[in-house]
């Protein structure tokens, strides 16, 4: 039981880094037509429990509004 929990718990922390990671270059490849998105928990922590659906949808939104 442990050791199941053990597991679930590595899996949301690679994806967390994943997602920051994941954030981090989409910044660093927007940066010249400045639709940066913030990173902070809030981004990463819906990037890491929706996946890439977020990313876009984010996007969009910066899209969006700015």
């Amino acid at each position: 039981m442990v050791k199941y929990m053990l597991k679930k718990i590595l899996i949301f922390v690679k994806r967390v880094i994943f997602s920051f990671f994941l954030l981090y270059a989409y910044n660093i490849l927007v940066e010249p037509i400045n639709l940066n998105i913030p990173i902070n928990f809030i981004t990463v922590g819906s990037l890491s429990i929706l996946g890439v659906p977020a990313l876009v949808s984010l996007i969009i939104i910066s899209v969006v509004i700015f």
